[in-house]
């Protein structure tokens, strides 16, 4: 395994770590036997880092990670997310009551006395502006509830929001060879101000293993069934706002990218961990397999600057102007 830091929190983490959001729900049918031996696989592998949130199969991920990382809370860091469970437009869904509350269902479901990293979980814009939930979050941080804060974003005007304020530790980005937006700005910003990248989607939805065929139906519960126009949460959390259709014929234009490698999903983990600003990836599983695969990322070749030059020409020439969505 191969760890970087995660920006100044103290933190190494494996450059290849794993979010939990499918183990949980909303990605078809799950099987807590299958997730806790993959979860158990992925330790022994040396990942030390995973990312979680309360909505996650309404705590059922956070529960999982509890079982898998028992007796080991000091070896393996564990991030996970609030707010998403209630309004998140309303103020009164950040005040000190209602995080604390968030927090400490959280903490008994981690089984932890403090968490290691807190996120923010895609709030909107103007929360962010109001800035009143840093001040939560540094009183919590002050009581010992929580060692690090941060926030997943949406877009990169959010994340440049968040990096005025220096308690702000790490950005969670959706950001991968489909959405390449946040390497103008926001990265190269975060990089100077020493805050962690926290890669999410780094697959595009699975879009970018080049699996997927135009006819493929998705189980009912799952998010790239329900949610690919936007209907239940942002458009762009599902198949990086392009849409199945159109993200499955990029990614058949792409697949030239695991020539002389081991896939078209290893080759594209490889491509954001060629990023020198990106902390880790954290890309979704189900099983050991999944776990095995992604891991392969270490290892791959990296790409030349002629490969990466032909990829930045790809997503401007042919992807940019077909993302929906705020980004």
């Amino acid at each position: 395994m191969k760890y970087r830091k995660l920006g100044n929190t103290g933190m190494n983490v494996s450059e290849v770590s794993f979010g939990t959001w499918a183990i949980g729900g909303a990605w078809g049918k799950t099987n807590d036997q299958e997730s806790l031996k993959a979860l158990d696989y992925a330790i022994d592998q040396g990942v030390n880092f995973f990312d979680t949130a309360d909505v996650y199969g309404d705590g059922h991920s956070e529960e999982l990670l509890a079982k898998a990382t028992n007796g080991k809370e000091d070896e393996i860091f564990i991030a996970t997310k609030f707010c998403r469970s209630g309004d998140i437009a309303s103020k009164e869904n950040y005040s000190y009551e209602a995080v604390r509350t968030y927090c400490e269902a959280s903490l008994k479901r981690l089984n932890r006395e403090a968490l290691d990293l807190y996120q923010i979980h895609c709030p909107p814009t103007d929360i962010l502006k109001d800035g009143a939930v840093f001040e939560v979050l540094d009183r919590l941080q002050a009581e010992g509830k929580i060692k690090n804060y941060g926030v997943s974003v949406e877009t990169v005007e959010e994340g440049l929001l968040c990096l005025v304020n220096e308690n702000v530790k790490t950005l969670q980005v959706i950001f991968n060879i489909f959405r390449q937006k946040p390497l103008e700005i926001l990265l190269p910003e975060a990089y100077k101000k020493d805050v962690g990248i926290l890669v999410r989607l780094p697959l595009a939805s699975g879009l970018l293993t080049g699996k997927f065929t135009k006819d493929h139906i998705f189980e009912e519960d799952d998010h790239r069934k329900f949610n690919e126009n936007g209907e239940s949460f942002n458009v762009g959390e599902t198949f990086a706002g392009l849409g199945f259709a159109k993200g499955v014929g990029l990614s058949e234009q792409l697949k030239w990218i695991s020539e002389g490698r081991n896939s078209m999903a290893t080759a594209a983990l490889r491509w954001i961990l060629d990023q020198k600003e990106i902390s880790c990836i954290i890309p979704g599983f189900r099983n050991i397999e999944q776990i095995d695969e992604n891991l392969k990322a270490l290892n791959e070749k990296r790409f030349t600057d002629i490969e990466l030059n032909k990829i930045s020409r790809f997503y401007i020439e042919n992807v940019e102007s077909f993302i929906r969505g705020p980004y």
